[in-house]
């Protein structure tokens, strides 16, 4: 556990670094390969306006800037956020295995795009399938939460048994929907509903970042409120403050971080379990220190997971979500076994 503030920003800086090597060094991988030379002529000509001093093609340009450069940004700000969410989850729940899937986000963002795709089509453009999932996202985390609310508390066990509760129900709803419609146009939304990062589009990444600074900046503000509800609600009234009032907060910020995320990359499970887990291991449980720790550990984890899907059965793409929820369950089966 790294308590000295120095050690602290080194730990940053080296996570920073790394994240930034990572997201050069994964431009070279996928179907096609791009010599590393290459890519970082390319980042280097359209970053800097610096003139390549190796030749290069139109192909590769087009590839490594238009189809994989998003896709890296996109799958990074996908796992900063939803180890974010997950960080911020585990501690007003007090539910070491909480994480952003808890209050049945990903399942009513599924709704929705299954709706446009098999019912609605592309009403709005590229923005449809985005807009339509954030619709279903936001409107299962309403759901979930005028379901737990009693006598205007909201008490964590029936908040995790209703986001339990709504997420099968979306889920059943979604796959009738499946059933009963086109099979040609659900086996595209199939792919989404398993995680993937193809809707990565220059014009689209703002939306995420964007989501993803403010839901920081509002977590670290919260950071000695989710300090005092990790240690008790007795602890945290004592302290004067409205545990209530902090977890509403938090289940709205959450929820809406969740949303954006899962509209543009789909349900991507386990990243938000593990990735707190290990940044408390490298930093303990004080949330202004742990929560950009998190955010960068699952930005890198995220990175090279998606690296993974795009090699190993090249020119197909594996389902970023299968390789997640295969990494996660070891991780999952690992975490019952000491806890």
């Amino acid at each position: 556990m790294m308590r000295s503030p120095r050690r602290y920003r080194l730990l940053l800086l080296v996570l920073g670094a790394a994240l930034l090597l990572s997201c050069a060094l994964s431009l070279a991988f996928g179907s096609a390969q791009v010599p590393l030379e290459r890519v970082l002529a390319i980042l280097a000509q359209r970053l800097f306006g610096i003139s390549p001093e190796v030749a290069v093609n139109l192909g590769h340009d087009s590839i490594v800037w238009q189809l994989r450069a998003p896709r890296v940004l996109l799958g990074a700000l996908v796992g900063a956020g939803l180890a974010l969410v997950g960080t911020a989850l585990q501690a007003v729940t007090r539910n070491p295995l909480a994480d952003p899937h808890l209050l049945g986000v990903s399942s009513g963002a599924a709704l929705g795009a299954v709706i446009v795709v098999l019912y609605l089509g592309e009403f709005a453009g590229l923005l449809s399938l985005p807009l339509a999932a954030f619709v279903g996202a936001l409107a299962s985390m309403l759901l979930v939460l005028a379901i737990a609310s009693r006598s205007g508390r909201l008490e964590s066990d029936r908040l995790l048994l209703a986001g339990v509760a709504v997420s099968f129900v979306m889920m059943a709803a979604s796959n009738l929907l499946l059933f009963l419609g086109d099979h040609h146009a659900a086996s595209s939304v199939l792919f989404w509903m398993l995680g993937g990062l193809g809707l990565a589009r220059w014009e689209l990444l703002w939306l995420p970042a964007l989501c993803l600074l403010l839901a920081l900046l509002v977590l670290l503000g919260l950071g000695r409120a989710l300090n005092a509800l990790m240690a008790g609600e007795h602890s945290a009234v004592s302290l004067g403050l409205e545990p209530r009032r902090v977890r509403v907060l938090v289940f709205v910020v959450a929820s809406l971080l969740t949303g954006v995320l899962v509209s543009l990359s789909g349900a991507i499970g386990f990243v938000g379990l593990m990735l707190p887990h290990v940044a408390r291991f490298l930093v303990g449980a004080e949330h202004r220190r742990l929560l950009p720790v998190s955010a960068l550990l699952g930005a890198l984890f995220l990175v090279w997971v998606d690296v993974a899907a795009r090699t190993l059965l090249a020119p197909q793409d594996l389902p970023i979500g299968i390789a997640t929820a295969a990494i996660g369950g070891v991780f999952f089966v690992a975490l019952l076994r000491r806890r």
